[in-house]
């Protein structure tokens, strides 16, 4: 049995997560009851109702109890500096050292995709994020605020064992999925000192992996050829800034945030997964947002898990769903929210 941690979180999170659920106790049904589930208001009304947002030792009962942490979205304009979010969210991915953001780009039709004569075989890669260092420590400060000589620093942090561990990451990933090519990006050209640890850290590592084939790019470079030429790419391994801005736009290759799927992964402890997209509070309870992206996360949780087939079949009703038009109006379809949640679990 499998415990999974439910942290529905904020506004639209709350609707994709209860659809993700449902396709979660339909696999339930098919192979077995083989997840358990417990779920977590932290969020922005327990935040505004007791001024608390992760809750004391909630980081380690997370760590001891469960399997792994599946999240909505946060995040709520009644919270104006969102600190709650950053205090649970956040708070999660340094606590708990996820230090390996996965966030797969697939194309599961070309209608979907806003490039001309692109199939499905063109777009069909994996973005490697370091998810616990570079500009988002929050180091830095300011000197002088609110006057004519005001300084802001934002000082990026870069360890020599949290940029190999990401890479090593990236090869293992590449060789259990059967990948060939890894690329690593940064701007190594400007930011000279981070920039030479990534590369060399990239190519002692490449060496243990002879057996994959290398190459680097800047992330500008990166940028421009994931939109021309996104079959070229297969593994992808960046710092946590450039990881952040290039995997929303290689989103837009897949039909958008809505459909894209993450996870934050400790190999060796609990590791989260959560819907590339953020909590929408307009759209939030109006059964209007895409749950795709959070069910297909739901199937990354599986696999990771070692549920494999059932990951496949959730993957595969997903797909079945796109081909005959079962999908939200952000990707060309009509139906809502829990229609398309009920549509997938019926395909499975």
């Amino acid at each position: 049995m499998k415990r999974i941690a439910v942290i529905p979180g904020d506004g639209i999170g709350i609707d994709v997560t209860r659809e993700s659920l449902k396709v979660l106790k339909r696999i339930n049904e098919l192979f077995g009851k083989e997840l358990e589930f417990v779920e977590f208001d932290w969020g922005a009304d327990r935040y505004l109702r007791e001024r608390v947002a992760l809750p004391e030792g909630a980081l380690e009962m997370l760590r001891k109890d469960f399997d792994a942490i599946l999240f909505g979205a946060i995040g709520d304009p009644r919270i104006p500096d969102n600190k709650h979010a950053a205090q649970i969210l956040l708070a999660m991915r340094f606590g708990l050292d996820l230090y390996a953001n996965v966030r797969p780009v697939q194309l599961f039709h070309e209608k979907l995709c806003p490039l001309k004569g692109v199939t499905p075989r063109d777009v069909n890669f994996t973005v490697i994020r370091e998810n616990t260092e570079g500009a988002y420590v929050n180091a830095g400060g300011v000197f002088k605020q609110g006057t004519p000589d005001e300084i802001a620093t934002q000082v990026e942090v870069h360890t020599r064992k949290g940029v190999e561990r990401v890479i090593e990451y990236a090869f293992e990933y590449a060789r259990r999925h059967g990948k060939t090519k890894v690329c690593m990006s940064d701007k190594s050209n400007v930011m000279a000192f981070a920039g030479d640890l990534w590369q060399r850290s990239f190519k002692e590592v490449a060496a243990r992996y002879p057996g994959i084939q290398t190459n680097h790019l800047y992330i500008d470079a990166l940028a421009l050829m994931v939109i021309r030429q996104p079959k070229d790419f297969q593994v992808v391994v960046t710092n946590n800034m450039f990881g952040d801005i290039v995997t929303d736009l290689a989103a837009a290759l897949q039909g958008g945030l809505g459909m894209a799927a993450s996870g934050n992964i400790n190999p060796n402890g609990v590791s989260l997964f959560e819907p590339v997209h953020g909590s929408s509070p307009p759209l939030a309870g109006r059964n209007l947002a895409n749950p795709m992206g959070s069910i297909l996360t739901a199937g990354m949780m599986l696999e990771h898990l070692g549920m494999a087939e059932a990951a496949r079949r959730i993957e595969d009703a997903v797909i079945a769903c796109v081909n005959e038009g079962k999908m939200t109006r952000d990707v060309g379809g009509t139906l809502g929210t829990r229609e398309v949640g009920d549509a997938i679990a019926g395909t499975l």
